[in-house]
C-alpha cells in the first residue's frame, strides 16, 4: 500500500478497527475512509453499495462484526450468525463491484474444531465439530473467509484472511454481557477491590487454556501481511503461547491487589478446552508480537481505572 491509497476500515470504533486506524494514521496513511454505525448500516446492502460508489476505496479491511464473549454468544446466536453474514456479504459484494485492490477479512481462532489438535494449524479448519458456545459466530466467520477466497478465485479480487487468537486492548468492552474474558476479569477483580468484596465468582473450571494477543500487535501484523502474505489462504496470528483461565485470573487478581476468594462455578461452560494457534507460517515470514501479556494486562487495568475515574 502507498500512503495516498484510500483505505476503508469497516468498524473503526471497535477493538480491532480502532487499533488499525490508530496505526495507519501514525505511520502516515492520509486517505482513511471510516463511517460510524449511524452513518452506515453495514447490514443494509443498498446503503453499503451507495457508500462504496461514493468513496471508491482501494483497500478494505473488514473489522466490523457482531462480537462478544460466551454469554453473548449463547444468548444471541441468531444475531451472531445472521448479522455477521449480512455484514460480510454486503461489504464483499460491494468491494468486488467497485474494484477494490485487496480485501482483508479478519477472522477468529474460534473457526477451528472444539477438539482440534494443539497448536492449531491452518489446515485443521473444517476437520471436526465446532465449540457449541460460539458456533454461530464461528459459522459466520467460516462463511466469510470462504466467500473472500471464492471472490479471489472466481473474480481475481485479492484477499487475505488473518485468523487472530483472543484479542484484548484499548476499546475492548467491559460490559459483562459483551466483554471478552481478559477485560471481563479486569472488571470483576477491580470492582471487587473497589467495593470491598471478598469473593468473586468465576465461570467454569478455570482449566481452559487461551492464547492472548494485544490488539496493537494484531494491527501491525495485518499491515505486515498485506505486504508479505500474497495468498487468500488463511494465516494464524498470535503469540504461540497460552495460559489457563485460572492462571490469567490469578495474575489479574494479584495486579489489582485482590486478596479475596475465587469461587469457580463449574455448572457454567469453559468453552473450548484449549485454543492455541500454530503461528509458524507467520513467524517464518519474520513477524513477532511486541507486547508481552503481563504488560498488556497492566495497560487494560489502567484503561479500566481511567474509565471508572471519568464516571465518578
Amino acid at each position: 500500500m502507498n500512503f495516498s491509497d484510500s483505505i476503508f476500515v469497516a468498524g473503526h470504533r471497535g477493538l480491532v478497527g480502532s487499533a488499525l486506524t490508530r496505526l495507519l494514521k501514525a505511520i502516515g496513511f492520509m486517505n482513511l475512509i471510516t463511517a460510524t454505525r449511524s452513518e452506515l448500516d453495514l447490514q443494509n446492502a443498498c446503503a453499503v453499495e451507495t457508500f462504496f460508489e461514493r468513496t471508491q476505496p482501494e483497500y478494505v479491511i473488514l473489522a466490523a462484526a457482531e462480537v462478544g464473549g460466551i454469554q453473548a454468544n449463547r444468548s444471541c446466536p441468531v444475531e451472531f450468525l445472521a448479522n455477521n453474514l449480512e455484514i460480510q456479504n454486503n461489504v464483499l459484494k460491494a468491494s468486488h463491484k467497485y474494484g477494490v485492490k485487496e480485501f482483508v477479512f479478519l477472522g477468529s481462532s474460534c473457526i477451528y474444531p472444539r477438539e482440534c489438535p494443539q497448536p492449531m494449524k491452518e489446515e485443521y479448519l473444517l476437520t471436526g465439530p465446532l465449540e457449541p458456545t460460539n458456533e454461530a459466530y464461528a459459522l459466520a466467520k467460516i462463511a466469510g473467509l470462504r466467500l473472500a477466497q471464492y471472490y479471489d478465485r472466481q473474480y481475481g479480487m485479492k484477499s487475505i484472511s488473518p485468523m487472530p487468537c483472543n484479542l484484548y486492548g484499548p476499546n475492548d468492552s467491559f460490559d459483562p454481557q459483551h466483554s471478552h474474558v481478559l477485560s471481563a476479569l479486569v472488571k470483576k477483580f477491580s470492582d471487587a477491590v473497589a467495593e470491598g468484596r471478598h469473593e468473586v465468582v468465576m465461570w467454569g473450571t478455570g482449566n481452559a487454556r487461551r492464547e492472548f494477543l494485544h490488539v496493537d500487535d494484531l494491527a501491525k501484523a495485518v499491515l505486515f501481511l498485506i505486504d508479505n502474505w500474497h495468498s487468500p489462504e488463511i494465516i494464524n496470528v498470535g503469540a504461540g503461547e497460552d495460559v489457563s483461565i485460572r492462571e490469567l485470573a490469578e495474575t489479574i487478581a494479584q495486579k489489582v491487589n485482590y486478596t479475596g476468594d475465587m469461587v469457580w462455578d463449574t455448572s457454567m461452560p469453559d468453552g473450548m478446552p484449549r485454543k492455541c494457534l500454530d503461528v509458524s507460517k507467520l513467524f517464518a515470514l519474520g513477524w513477532r508480537p511486541e507486547i508481552v501479556l503481563s504488560d498488556g494486562i497492566d495497560r487494560v487495568i489502567q484503561e479500566y481505572r481511567s474509565l471508572q475515574d471519568r464516571n465518578l
